[in-house]
């Protein structure tokens, strides 16, 4: 999984960080909208039957506050003044502080946002987290957990989404870079990946059989990303990664419909 690749400034209108946290203390509120079964075997077919047949979900809204969205303002705006930070001298070489003192706020008042110093570049990843849980949710009628993540991400392949790897901005590929030469950054990833897999499962209904059933896809996923950002790391363009990432994808989910051995053999 990789970044969305979006930028946010602070909530108001001055670029200030400290100015979207004030404005997201104030709690002014708004309302929008936001965006299966499992079978009892969990041999890798019963796995495959989790994501190909679990019946179609009923829709689902939420009432989220503009306090909440200034919040998330607020979130993004603090990472990416990190993240700028972390690109230009290294994660390891800043410290927490000097992020806070870059964004105008307090040590103690960012330990609020983000717990953890990591948390600080990964959380545009937490923009992701339920992405493949709200592909299944808001699948089209008739149409099969498994076969709606299939479009999806082919989907994001040929928009040239980061999150599939498959993408050779410079300011992606710098990301990417400190990401996975950071050891305690990828460490990091993980906790959010799980996170993924878990919304995965209780949208394909819960249970042992969707675990391993979301397991599965979340791995899928992660290795189809990286294979991508692999060879693009290595010199290739996207769009000489491009057929062959789309040939992977194909096969990764036939994979995944099939169960890791054929039909009849033991």
């Amino acid at each position: 999984m990789v970044m969305s690749g979006e930028k946010a400034g602070g909530g108001n209108g001055n670029g200030s960080v400290a100015g979207a946290v004030e404005e997201e203390r104030a709690g002014v509120s708004a309302s929008a909208q936001v965006p299966a079964s499992a079978l009892a075997r969990t041999s890798a077919q019963a796995q495959a039957q989790a994501l190909t047949q679990a019946p179609a979900p009923a829709p689902t809204q939420a009432r989220v506050s503009l306090r909440e969205r200034k919040k998330q303002l607020t979130y993004r705006a603090i990472s990416d003044a990190a993240v700028a930070m972390f690109l230009e001298r290294g994660f390891d070489k800043v410290s927490v502080a000097e992020v806070a003192a870059a964004a105008d706020i307090s040590k103690p008042t960012l330990f609020r946002y983000f717990p953890a110093k990591e948390d600080l570049a990964l959380h545009r990843f937490a923009d992701r987290e339920d992405e493949a849980a709200r592909v299944v949710g808001g699948r089209a009628p008739g149409a099969s957990p498994l076969e709606a993540l299939r479009r999806h991400f082919l989907a994001g392949l040929d928009r040239r989404d980061p999150a599939t790897g498959l993408c050779d901005a410079h300011q992606v590929l710098a990301f990417h870079r400190l990401l996975y030469g950071t050891p305690s950054l990828v460490a990091r990833l993980y906790a959010y990946q799980g996170r993924s897999e878990a919304g995965l499962a209780r949208a394909l209904g819960g249970g042992v059989t969707a675990r391993l059933a979301a397991g599965q896809v979340i791995a899928v996923l992660r290795i189809l990303a990286e294979e991508n950002w692999r060879r693009i790391d290595a010199g290739e363009s996207a769009d000489r990664v491009y057929a062959g990432a789309v040939q992977a994808a194909e096969e990764a989910f036939v994979q995944l419909r099939s169960g890791l051995e054929p039909e009849g053999r033991g």
